[in-house]
């Protein structure tokens, strides 16, 4: 990925907070969810709950697809990031807890993540592009650049 376009898709995960993630059920229909998100570099993170069917689909299978976008009336003003991804639950507590100052210090006004007690609840998701397409339609309706990782 040239420089311009890794700097193009930074600026659009800086600028949004939401995305949808569409994981596998086990009957192999695809599941859509939002979720907040934060990012190191090209890398996202989320949290959820423990025992969202979400956390058991990526446990069974971690391929997972996702979007980022402002969403716009005017669909000649869109531009988004699409992703296909390998998603992980993470386990290390030091890691966890890395994710968790992320999280608060982009969304201050959540639970603070660093009680153990209340930790339990809540599980970790790493997102790791394999796949990256940025949809750009100020360039023409339907522009958008394809980038294998």
């Amino acid at each position: 990925m040239d420089n311009g376009l890794r700097a193009c898709v930074l600026e659009l995960l800086a600028a949004n907070e939401v995305l949808t993630l569409a994981t596998l059920r086990e009957d192999g229909w695809p599941q859509a969810n939002t979720l907040a998100y934060v990012n190191e570099g090209l890398t996202l993170y989320a949290a959820t709950g423990a025992d969202a069917e979400k956390v058991l689909n990526i446990r069974r299978d971690p391929r997972v697809s996702l979007t980022v976008d402002a969403g716009k009336p005017d669909w000649s003003a869109l531009r988004g990031v699409s992703m296909a991804a390998h998603a992980q639950v993470l386990e290390s507590r030091s890691e966890i807890q890395r994710v968790a100052r992320l999280v608060k210090k982009r969304f201050p006004s959540l639970v603070d993540f660093s009680d153990p007690e209340r930790d339990r609840g809540w599980a970790f998701l790493r997102l790791e592009p394999r796949v990256i397409s940025v949809i750009d339609y100020t360039q023409g309706f339907g522009h958008s650049l394809l980038v294998k990782l």
